[in-house]
């Protein structure tokens, strides 16, 4: 059976064979890898649509065989003569990716048995499963297949689909089982099925003109070193990633334009999400329009019969995992010049589910009339849930048109969907919230600027460097500061206007703000938080996240604790120096920070001491909820335990704690570690015992907490001699104030004579006990999956991809 198009393919039914007819031998084309069917597990991380490897490749015949070729295209020589371009082609390693024997030929084309290329692990499922620690798989050949229905050619692309199982090796054994994730998930977890597509797609015409990146400019791109380029130059060439975008009338402030850009949505998106999709991913039309083009960018449904991977569709795709995980913007792009020739989006089902969840938690609504839930008219959680997914929507969108996170675009007003946006819920009344302004509308002012600035028209009699500057200049004047990933991710960065997940231009006042939702909210937290119906053990699953409803805030203020404020700037740019936070801003931060570990703050609601129920038949435990000392009962400390862990790991951060040594080095107004080691332990341990002996137990068990981060960091190889030291004095002036104070009650005795044992122990020999089985594990709040261990495997599986980047984006391939 044979389909005409790009390259023609054969189908020989009876041999179970797909065979390519190849007659351009040596011209360029893109080859796409992706996943069509996936594995459903946000920790493995293979989902369904997920983009692999990228590449620009070639056929080229040696004798009796064709070789798919791949030109190495980090290393260039532009606009170099032949001879040039030779040396440095020559210089650095190309790669061949596959072999093919010459079956047949004639009239210049030749007839090759792809079967086997088709057949393998192109996308790394094996090497995905190992890592996540789910078994060793293999690919079984016997039970891989091409699939008849997925081998399909047009004019300017040739898609190709297989079936592959991948076989537990040893299933036998006992130590090489399926992992939990896998169980959990696939139909036969001994043998897992997935299917992949690939694609060859004819690359678009030369006249496409490349832009020049900047640090600042907020998008992604190409880079590749050129060895042409003149001595003493950069020898990076950065080039964005953009769709091609040409107006009709070049010379006009606005035009239509030749080619709009539009985006299909799958089907298999139910309402009223649906529309929620819809109207979030066409925000992004106001910014065509503000930077001169009419017209230029629409959202549609996907065409009945159309085809998700298909190269000429950009498509928001609807995506199930058995977890909440991670939504994802990727491309298909030129990695010659940074075009982007697909936009592909993967949006996690379960997210619009989690947001419906943080609202529950927030109104415990469920009462009286709406015991049993709310109709959709006047459902206020629904209505939180969908203005969140049309922020998603756009969100990723705007990854598959070129840009990077803004992180700290929160900063300055809700200024762009390409931030991680926290609901803004408001005081409202005496005591109660409001959640009408959870989310923003439409894109922001840092949004509009981007597009212009990969988008926008070089006007007539400018340059694109005239261009570049202008915009720039604009950006600054405005205000408009760009911070990433790379700022804004890890604990121990320190702008502190980059954060995910904050909101507001001051941090102080917004951690103060969030502390008292969380107080309104929590003190009428209870059975109502749940609907009628449910078990009373799922008072938890909302509990959690209310009960750490401050958590991004509060990694946002300790930023600024040794923090700097800076920007991406080049020499040419306005002067911009790095500027420590004043010391007095610190010091705020750093008493509101330890405000969150007051009793008052930490306690459970009185409420809600006995309404938690062990956990009954069909409803099992779950990472989702805090973990405890006394099952099958609710550990009434654990997550005070929990919040306590986290705000020390935050003071006490490697890089955070050095940062406060070394800045009062140089500026002795500054707070130094010491003296916020001395804050945290006075307002820890050197208060009275508190009266009620609920309390005086969480306040123990916090102590514990501060003690062990001060053990850990002390005896830690992470953190510097500077920090160990003293931390060192620390834990001594606190032995010393125990040995002095040994309590009055036997509970606070034994606390302190055994909390006096363990410094003592580790300042006489230098030992501590293992820690590890006493830090309480903290529930997720990003999107499961946030560790580096899974940006490791995305990157390790596609790392021999020309260029990438997706929202878990980072080009960078990091969502939310």
């Amino acid at each position: 059976d044979k389909i005409d198009g790009f390259f023609d393919v054969y189908w020989d039914g009876d041999g179970g064979k797909v065979w390519l007819e190849v007659a351009d031998i040596g011209e360029d084309f893109l080859y796409v890898g992706s996943l069509a069917a996936g594995l459903g597990s946000n920790d493995v991380g293979l989902d369904r649509g997920q983009l692999g490897p990228r590449m620009v490749a070639r056929f080229e015949r040696v004798g009796r065989r064709l070789f798919l070729a791949v030109p190495n295209l980090t290393y260039r020589a532009d606009g170099a003569d032949e001879a040039e371009t030779r040396a440095v082609t020559d210089a650095f390693a190309q790669g061949i990716e596959w072999s093919f024997p010459i079956e047949a030929e004639g009239a210049g084309r030749v007839l090759v048995d792809v079967t086997g290329f088709l057949l393998r692990d192109v996308h790394g499922v094996a090497l995905s499963l190992d890592r996540a620690r789910q078994g060793r798989y293999k690919l079984d050949q016997d039970r891989s297949s091409p699939v008849p229905d997925g081998l399909k050619s047009f004019p300017d692309n040739t898609e190709m689909e297989v079936r592959l199982t991948f076989a537990l090796e040893n299933p036998s054994r006992a130590d090489a089982q399926p992992g939990s994730f896998v169980r959990s998930v696939a139909a036969v977890p001994q043998s897992i099925t997935v299917r992949v597509r690939h694609s060859f797609v004819r690359l678009p015409s030369s006249d496409y003109v490349a832009r020049a990146n900047h640090p600042g400019s907020g998008f992604f791109g190409v880079t590749y070193r050129d060895y042409a380029g003149t001595i003493g130059a950069d020898m990076t060439r950065r080039l964005i990633a953009r769709h091609r975008l040409e107006k009709v009338d070049p010379s006009a402030e606005k035009s239509p334009v030749v080619e709009p850009i539009v985006y299909y949505l799958d089907p298999g998106t139910p309402e009223p999400v649906r529309s929620a999709l819809l109207e979030g991913a066409s925000w992004w039309a106001d910014a065509f329009e503000a930077a001169g083009f009419v017209d230029a960018f629409r959202v549609e449904m996907l065409p009945e019969g159309a085809d998700m991977l298909d190269v000429r569709y950009n498509v928001i795709q609807w995506v199930h995992r058995a977890t909440r995980g991670w939504s994802y913007g990727s491309t298909v792009l030129d990695p010659r010049t940074g075009e982007i020739l697909k936009g592909h989006v993967s949006l996690g089902s379960l997210r619009v589910r989690q947001d419906y969840l943080l609202s529950e938690g927030l109104l415990s609504p469920y009462s009286g009339e709406h015991a049993s839930g709310f109709p959709a008219v006047e459902d206020p959680m629904l209505e939180m849930a969908l203005a969140r997914i049309r922020q998603l929507s756009a969100h990723e969108v705007g990854h598959t048109l070129g840009l990077m996170h803004n992180f700290a675009a929160s900063m300055y007003g809700r200024a762009s969907v390409m931030d991680y946006p926290a609901p803004l819920i408001t005081l409202a009344g005496a005591d109660d919230l409001s959640l009408r302004n959870a989310y923003a509308v439409g894109v922001g002012e840092w949004d509009e600027w981007a597009i212009r600035f990969g988008y926008a028209s070089v006007p007539p009699g400018g340059t694109e460097e005239s261009l570049r500057k202008s915009l720039l200049e604009e950006a600054a004047s405005n205000g408009l500061l760009y911070l990433t990933d790379a700022d804004a991710r890890a604990e121990g960065t320190m702008h502190p206007s980059s954060t995910l997940w904050d909101n507001g231009d001051d941090v102080v006042a917004a951690l103060r703000d969030a502390m008292e939702v969380r107080r309104r909210a929590l003190s009428r937290f209870g059975e109502s938080a749940i609907r009628a119906g449910q078990p009373l053990a799922s008072i938890e699953e909302a509990f959690v996240p209310l009960y750490l409803h401050h958590r991004y805030q509060l990694a946002g203020t300790a930023k600024v604790l040794g923090g700097m404020r800076y920007e991406y700037a080049l020499r040419e740019d306005r002067p911009v120096s790095v500027k420590p936070v004043g010391g007095s801003e610190q010091r705020a931060a750093l008493e509101q920070i330890l405000s969150t570990l007051s009793l008052e703050s930490l306690r459970l609601p009185t409420q809600l001491r006995g309404l938690i129920h062990p956990r009954p038949p069909g409803y099992p435990r779950s990472r989702e909820i805090f973990s405890g000392r006394t099952d099958p009962a609710f550990d009434p400390y654990m997550p005070a335990e929990v919040l306590a862990g986290m705000t020390i790991d935050l003071l006490l951060n490697p890089q955070r704690a050095a940062r406060l040594v070394y800045q009062h080095d140089f500026d002795s107004g500054a707070p130094g570690l010491t003296e916020t080691l001395i804050a945290a332990t006075t307002r820890l341990w050197r208060t009275p015992v508190a009266a009620d002996d609920r309390d005086a137990e969480l306040q123990r068990a916090v102590q514990q907490v501060w003690v062990d981060a001060l053990l850990e960091a002390s005896s830690g190889s992470t953190h510097g001699p500077a920090v160990r030291s003293r931390t060192i004095v620390a834990l001594s002036e606190l032995a010393k104030w125990i040995s002095e104070n040994p309590g009055d009650d036997p509970e606070t005795r034994a606390h302190r004579a055994f909390v006096g044992r363990e410094i003592d122990q580790f300042l006489t020999h230098g030992r501590t006990a293992d820690r590890s089985q006493v830090r309480a594990v903290i529930p997720p709040g990003s999107p499961i999956g946030s560790d580096g261990s899974v940006l490791d495997r995305i990157r390790s599986r596609r790392a021999h991809a020309a260029e990438w980047a997706t929202d878990e984006c980072s080009t960078t391939d990091v969502s939310h």
